[in-house]
């Protein structure tokens, strides 16, 4: 884990793989279940939240500003995304395919000419 990656030159499943090799590298497989690590990936998002509890907008963007702020917030949503990886490689699940199906169901439901620079719901529109 000693190279330095970034998302420009570093794949999904690069990604998938490392976390996976540091998992195994623990034995920790036999604690990865769908229902653990779905409940890990709501706990984890609730830790980035609290980053941003009874802040404004204006706020939670200066927040951001501040070095330290924003190594803690990185953190929380690497947290996020490891147990991300990590819930599609025990559930077999494609991020790529699931992301564009999803974006396909939703530029159904938010057709440009009706959702552009409106935060309405679809059934709204």
């Amino acid at each position: 884990m000693s190279k330095v990656r970034s998302d420009k030159d570093t794949t999904i499943q690069d990604l998938k793989q490392l976390v996976e090799k540091f998992r195994d590298e623990r034995d920790w497989k036999q604690f990865h279940n769908p229902k653990d690590l779905a409940e890990a990936i709501s706990i984890e998002s609730g830790e980035l939240l609290e980053h941003f509890l009874w802040k404004s907008q204006k706020d939670s963007e200066t927040l951001l500003k501040v070095v330290d702020n924003k190594k803690e917030i990185a953190s929380e949503l690497a947290d996020i995304i490891i147990y991300c990886l990590s819930f599609s490689n025990v559930t077999d699940l494609d991020i790529s395919r699931a992301i564009e199906k999803k974006l396909k169901q939703n530029s159904n439901k938010y057709p440009i000419e009706k959702s552009k620079g409106t935060a309405k719901k679809y059934k709204e529109l």
